[in-house]
């Protein structure tokens, strides 16, 4: 088995609009929060504020975590084990190209989203969105006794939430 794929993302809302990135992954085109991998010796903080600016070239201020999802590919049995924030946007500088497999970048709705949930990467996307506006907030202090998280990936996952 391949290990468990630890990434941060973020929900970044504005004017009821979700910030979202549209990206090739596993063969398709699909939706998802700006995110991705943890890099050595980085805080997932650190990783979520340099990952929506890679993917989207935004600013946010990370903020409280949401939640922390676990879902598992139907066909690979891949774990993909995703820490959510709540994020602040800042600003969005259009000039700065977006990382590589982003398309696009997008602020849609979340009946925009609902209307194809097939096209979400995994249905944590629609789930930490219902999550975030539920009001969900967990305690940092889920992870931040784990750090390196890269050394502690099963004591996470077995906090997470099955999606």
């Amino acid at each position: 088995m391949r290990p468990t794929d630890l990434t941060v993302a973020a929900v970044v809302r504005r004017d009821d609009r979700y910030l979202m990135v549209e990206e090739k992954a596993m063969g398709r085109i699909v939706l998802s929060q700006p995110g991705g991998h943890i890099e050595s010796g980085e805080s997932p903080e650190k990783a979520l504020l340099r990952e929506v600016l890679e993917e989207t070239g935004c600013t946010v201020v990370c903020g409280e975590m949401i939640g922390v999802y676990l879902w598992i590919h139907p066909q690979t049995r891949q774990q993909f084990l995703r820490i959510m924030y709540a994020a602040e946007f800042q600003s969005c500088d259009e000039s700065l190209p977006l990382d590589t497999p982003v398309l696009a970048r997008h602020w849609l709705t979340r009946k925009e989203l609902e209307e194809n949930p097939r096209r979400m990467r995994t249905p944590a996307v629609l789930r930490s969105i219902y999550d975030y506006e539920a009001g969900r907030r967990e305690s940092d202090a889920l992870i931040t006794g784990m750090l390196p998280l890269a050394n502690h990936v099963d004591r996470v996952m077995a906090r997470a939430d099955l999606v």
